[in-house]
């Protein structure tokens, strides 16, 4: 149980999935620190799922809930949603101070719009690239200057995406972290001896 209650937390907290304007599904991966995850993602309005091996997350912006699903063990956990931890709904980058062109570029195999973007989170300025498809609001890919880090969808299909994939499976039972009731330990114990 341990391992994966420590990835789908890792999930929710470091790859929130952006809220678009589009209804897609496609594959997004991630690099940070030389290593590269993959996961899935399905997105329709304030909805959207992101699959990885061991775990599963849905965020609902509508509900104000995040679950993460552990299909090993039929579990979910709740958490109330966080819209801190969501990036912004189009090219648009949260905080964004300036956006400077830098010409066109082709991520998997689209043609996009290559832009600097200069933003402020909590009094700090950042900068990062962001590849944007041409002729929508799309972002493809988001990376650093530096190169340390990198987020990109592929495969995107767009179009509506199954109301179910949102939704917990009914015969999956809610996983909770609440402490036990040391009281009752203590007298448990005591009884057995």
């Amino acid at each position: 149980m341990r391992v994966p209650f420590c990835f789908a937390v890792m999930l929710v907290f470091s790859l929130a999935v952006p809220a678009f304007a589009v209804d897609f599904s496609a594959d997004v991966v991630t690099t940070q620190g030389g290593k590269t995850f993959s996961a899935r993602v399905f997105v329709s309005g304030e909805k959207s799922r992101m699959e990885a091996p061991e775990s599963i997350s849905i965020s609902r912006v509508d509900k104000k809930v995040v679950w993460i699903l552990m299909p090993g063990q039929k579990m979910y956990m709740e958490q109330p949603f966080d819209p801190k931890k969501m990036t912004t709904a189009a090219e648009k980058v949260e905080g964004e101070l300036e956006r400077t062109p830098l010409g066109k570029d082709t991520v998997d195999g689209k043609t996009a719009d290559k832009y600097k973007v200069t933003y402020e989170i909590d009094g700090i300025k950042n900068e990062m690239l962001q590849w944007v498809e041409s002729g929508s609001s799309l972002p493809l890919k988001s990376a650093a200057l530096d190169g340390s880090w990198s987020v990109e969808y592929r495969n995107i299909k767009t179009g509506p995406q199954p109301d179910s994939l949102f939704e917990v499976p009914s015969d999956y039972k809610k996983f909770s972290m609440d402490m036990p009731d040391i009281g009752n330990m203590m007298k448990g114990m005591k009884e057995n001896e």
